[in-house]
């Protein structure tokens, strides 16, 4: 199983604002005052297309796929987290904690990527558990280590228990659970998704282990990336939200890794960080503030990864 993908999908807004149904549990959003909402779309719009030059200048295979006019989804340039794709030709559809979000699932979407020439052999979906009020958000509430075999996941309103071990058993990860958190108003309150404080790439991990208080739950984390061999590299929680987590490794030309991030996740990186991360593959990044503020999501929310086969 590759760790790393050269292609991804993006969806481009149309309707980008802060998301009133996701601020209250997702801390890093911001309300941009003397700003008027067309302004704030037409800057995401702006920030999402140079991010998709800069990927395709590094041989990274971009499928571009618009929002729908029709629905109004502000966070629909995050569509990591309501589907995932694997190398055995699995999708998986998952349960999103903000109403609004469930109209970003497309059925066109999948016909897209088929005539693109991707693999959709099965199809796993964990939608009906919104019934129930269960979430999990895709590869936003789980980070998969696709080589080892383990899934870790931080657990939030955004990310159920049983149906992260449900999830585990039906694609054969082996689970790694945990809390993290963070200081809100002077107050620890759990992290929405798992890949704002934690990123795994091939050959190493970053990952803000002062937001996992449980000090059980600090070791066994290090133990399983330690015995998988990862470089752990470790970011603070003032770099957390600078979305420093919130990275991801791709492919580019003849295979060449890159981590990808946002200029203020670069930015906020020490020396010693990024010479650590450049020991392992390049740099890329661009500039997400619009999108970093009204969406609290950056980069690696931005791009679902696809693993699927491709027609011979």
């Amino acid at each position: 199983m590759n760790q790393t993908t050269n292609s991804v999908l993006m969806i481009r807004p149309i309707h980008f604002r802060m998301n009133e149904q996701t601020a209250v549990n997702n801390y890093y959003q911001k309300v941009l005052d003397n700003i008027s909402l067309d302004s704030v779309n037409f800057h995401a719009q702006k920030e999402f297309d140079d991010f998709v030059d800069i990927l395709e200048l590094h041989g990274v295979h971009v499928i571009v796929i618009s929002d729908n006019e029709d629905n109004d989804t502000p966070d629909s340039i995050f569509p990591n987290n309501w589907i995932s794709f694997h190398e055995d030709g699995t999708v998986g559809l998952y349960p999103m904690y903000a109403e609004n979000r469930r109209l970003e699932r497309r059925d066109d979407i999948l016909y897209q990527l088929e005539e693109k020439g991707f693999l959709i052999h099965n199809i796993i979906d964990y939608t009906t558990a919104e019934k129930e009020n269960v979430f999990l958000e895709g590869t936003g509430s789980v980070l998969l280590d696709r080589e080892n075999r383990k899934a870790y996941c931080a657990l939030s309103p955004r990310a159920d228990e049983d149906l992260f071990i449900e999830f585990c058993e039906d694609f054969e990860f082996t689970p790694v659970l945990f809390t993290a958190n963070q200081t809100v108003n002077q107050n620890r309150k759990a992290i929405y998704h798992t890949n704002v404080m934690m990123c795994l790439a091939e050959t190493f991990a970053v990952i803000c282990l002062a937001s996992i208080d449980d000090k059980k739950e600090r070791k066994n984390v290090l133990k399983h990336l330690k015995e998988d061999g990862k470089k752990v590299i470790e970011i603070s929680e003032e770099q957390v939200h600078n979305f420093a987590g919130n990275m991801l490794q791709v492919r580019g030309t003849n295979d060449e890794l890159f981590l990808v991030m946002s200029a203020s996740a670069l930015n906020s990186l020490n020396q010693s960080q990024i010479a650590l991360i450049e020991n392992h593959c390049k740099i890329i990044s661009s500039t997400l503030d619009t999108i970093e503020a009204c969406g609290g999501g950056s980069a690696r929310c931005m791009m679902a990864e696809i693993f699927l086969p491709i027609e011979k």
